[in-house]
């Protein structure tokens, strides 16, 4: 057995499974006749006494640990371990141990139980065991290797972190890179490139405070300028220095803020530069040091936000349309960097910094600086108030409407915006893209606030349509006024000659109707106003005349979005307009072709199909069946011919019944007026019946003449006149001569009734006579 005594720490578990050290001391392995066994034998430095002395026992399990530990379990409660200094160390000693259990000295541990193994792995990787290795020149190479060690699980992991918060020991390695750097140590140089980086990839927070401080930061980017995979070192150090300087548009003289700025842009850079980019499954990477970067740009953003000077004068500079035009882009540059870090602030403190931000001034610079002529500016500029509008842009609205009653039309902030819209000189309108979706943020009804005593919705919209309305259609009305000119042939054969075939044009104009039909989705009340006073749809078909297919598309989706709100004032606009005639016009010059557009203005007469939007279903059906009626590749126009019929039967039989219904109710009238004359010439034959019946005998012939009565006769007005008269020979009888069964319910007093009593006095013969 080896006499050689090796440096070592004991270890033993206590009761809180955590590991005391009792002792240093020189280890070897002896034969010891009382305990008649070999025995690790632990004896202090002096030599004067024994710290540990443990046999060997044939079943005892043994387990090797990071190339420096030996771990064993003498019993249930107690357990040991041996740290060594050096991997060699521990290597014969674990020799020792596996000859006398017989194993090979190859595996990680003498006996197969795992469960065991498993818990002690827990303990040693949980525990505090090993204590920081020595930073010294010659041992750079074996302190990689141990730093390697730690970082292949979570649980060494956060043993080395507890090694290295404490105490200055990412100093003293960062003084031996120094060190290294000066005597152009390579060989050491790559080894604290791969401490370094995987001290920043365990991703403390604690640990980045130390690296990432003033004193720290520099040599830290030193150690990672020399990666072992690059054929030489990189100069991040000297871009820095002589490349990237903190320009200040405004001098900053807060101290503190200028610090927090250089440290933040130096932790951004060696997160997106230096360290390794993460994969798909590894999309978040490195929490801590984005939390890290997050704070400190909250930190940055709140320092600006409390200088109301600062930010005034940048503001001021902005406005002034003398000020040079670097200096101008230096000073966008630097706000679209701040609104950049205000991303980072949560949404109560992004509504705080933007009120700031506009008491301070900051929409009237911008006005300002979007109608310069210079593409960075304008790109800085949109990207500034797209952060502003993604704010709060009930905010913005504020201040647009503000502005009504203070500027011109035309100076008003959203007309500038839909200017530099119309006014973008990219073929590909990039720059018009992003201006329209801020128009269309701004124009939500989704975003805008309903409050007890303010309706935004109502305020703002009246607003825009008012004002701005004009301004963003200005391009499309431009675009047709020469087909406006046209009458009869306006979809004829010359209809070539006035296509918006220009492709930039086109682009502008799809932004336009794309935006439009929004306003259609989400604007029934005030964008239905604004077409129907215009005669905008119209004016939209017109480009269906256009080269470009995509701007028919857009046309169509117009119309199709108005239809599909199955509105009745929409449905007679389009009636009365005979609109649908360009879309049919551009169905049939598509011929056969089976594309989108195709495809759209089928689906488009399919709704109205499918919903059974009768006064359209009519009109489609009355003016265009015949070009529709031999296309068979489809149903859509059988089907609305089908409906068509069915609702022109159901009304015949609806037409039929009513009459039945008019009829039987007139001959009825007719019973009920026969009945109610009859009734009247009764009462007007029968004379009273009093209650003395003498008198009655004693009537005289005079009086009895006197008590003639008037049968009916029609007067000039329509009505019946009653008369009586008695015959010559008029005896106890009375006949009723017949009348006209027509008479009428109320008996209107009749002008002429005079003159025709007179009448009646002067012929005798048309008097109704009483005969027995």
């Amino acid at each position: 057995m080896a006499a050689e005594q090796l440096h070592v720490e004991v270890y033993i578990m206590n009761g809180d499974e955590r590991w005391d050290c009792i002792g240093m001391g020189q280890v070897s392995t002896i034969y010891d006749e009382q305990l008649q066994g070999v025995c690790l034998l632990v004896q202090s430095e002096s030599g004067d006494s024994s710290i540990l002395q443990s046999k060997i026992q044939p079943n005892t399990p043994y387990w090797k640990k990071r190339s420096t530990l030996i771990v064993w379990s003498e019993d249930e409660y107690i357990s040991r371990a041996l740290s060594f200094q050096d991997p060699e160390d521990c290597q014969k000693i674990w020799e020792e141990i596996c000859q006398v259990q017989g194993k090979e000295p190859t595996v990680e541990a003498t006996q197969d139980v795992l469960d065991e193994t498993e818990q002690y792995d827990e303990m040693l990787e949980t525990s505090y065991l090993v204590q920081p290795p020595s930073c010294e020149l010659g041992t750079v190479g074996h302190l990689a290797d141990i730093f390697n060690s730690f970082f292949v699980s979570p649980s060494r992991k956060k043993c080395l972190t507890f090694i290295l918060k404490n105490g200055d020991y990412i100093k003293k390695l960062l003084e031996l890179f120094q060190i290294c750097e000066n005597l152009q140590n390579t060989e050491e140089l790559h080894h604290l490139y791969s401490i370094v980086k995987g001290i920043l990839l365990l991703d403390k927070t604690p640990l980045f405070e130390v690296m990432f401080s003033d004193e720290c930061i520099m040599d830290v980017i030193g150690c990672l300028e020399y990666d072992p995979a690059g054929p030489e070192p990189k100069r991040h150090r000297q871009f820095f220095t002589q490349n990237a300087r903190l320009k200040e548009v405004i001098p900053i003289t807060n101290s503190e803020l200028r610090q927090k700025i250089h440290q933040t842009y130096r932790i951004q850079y060696i997160h997106d530069i230096l360290l390794p980019k993460p994969s798909i499954s590894e999309e978040n990477l490195l929490p801590s040091l984005k939390n890290f970067i997050f704070f400190n740009k909250i930190e940055i953003v709140n320092m600006l936000q409390e200088d109301d000077m600062f930010l005034s004068e940048i503001f001021a500079q902005l406005r002034d349309k003398a000020i040079n035009g670097d200096k101008r882009r230096e000073l966008l540059f630097f706000l679209k960097e701040f609104c950049e870090f205000s991303q980072a602030l949560y949404p109560q403190s992004k509504d705080a910094l933007l009120k700031t931000l506009v008491r301070l001034g900051i929409l009237p610079a911008l006005k300002v600086v979007m109608s310069i002529d210079d593409f960075q500016v304008k790109t800085a500029t949109t990207t500034i108030f797209a952060y502003l509008v993604e704010y709060n842009p009930s905010t913005i609205r504020q201040f647009v409407m503000g502005e009504a009653q203070k500027s011109k039309d035309d100076e008003l902030l959203i007309n500038v915006v839909i200017e530099q819209m119309i006014c973008d000189t990219d073929p590909e309108l990039s720059g018009a893209m992003n201006l329209m979706e801020l128009l269309r943020s701004l124009l939500d009804p989704e975003t805008m606030l309903i409050l007890p005593y303010e309706y935004e919705r109502h305020k703002f919209l009246n607003f825009f349509y008012k004002y701005c309305m004009d301004n963003l259609i200005a391009p499309l009305l431009s675009s047709t006024e020469k087909d406006k000119d046209e009458e009869d042939d306006r979809f004829g054969p010359d209809r070539n000659k006035n296509r918006p075939n220009n492709y930039q044009t086109a682009r502008l104009l799809g932004l336009i109707l794309e935006l439009c039909t929004f306003c259609v989705q989400h604007h029934t009340y005030y964008i239905k106003n604004y077409i129907l006073n215009e005669d905008l749809l119209r004016t939209v078909l017109m480009l269906m005349n256009s080269k470009h297919t995509f701007l028919l598309l857009s046309a169509v989706r117009f119309m199709r979005e108005m239809i599909g709100l199955r509105d009745e004032q929409y449905n007679s606009y389009i009636i009365q307009g005979n609109l649908f005639e360009p879309v049919v016009n551009a169905f049939l010059a598509n011929g056969h072709r089976y594309n989108i557009l195709n495809s759209a203005i089928i689906e488009l007469f399919e709704y109205i199909s499918i919903r059974n939007i009768k006064s359209l279903v009519v009109h489609v059906v009355e003016r265009f069946y015949k070009a529709f009626e031999l296309i068979e590749y489809v149903q859509t126009f059988r089907r609305l011919k089908i409906k068509y019929e069915q609702e022109k039967d159901r009304q015949s039989q609806a037409r039929k019944t009513l009459h039945s219904i008019l009829y039987e109710d007139t001959k009825v009238m007719d019973v009920k007026e026969e009945m109610h004359l009859s009734q009247n010439r009764r009462e007007a034959v029968t004379p009273p019946i009093g209650n003395n019946s003498d008198r009655d005998e004693k009537l005289t012939e005079a009086e009895t003449q006197k008590m003639k009565l008037h049968l009916p006769k029609r007067t000039s007005s329509g009505g019946f006149r009653f008369s009586s008269s008695c015959s010559d020979g008029a005896g106890g009888g009375m006949s009723i001569p017949q009348s006209s069964r027509v008479a009428t319910l109320v008996d209107y007093p009749d002008n002429n009734e005079e003159k025709e009593d007179k009448e009646d006095k002067t012929s005798p013969s048309k008097r109704p006579h009483l005969s027995s």
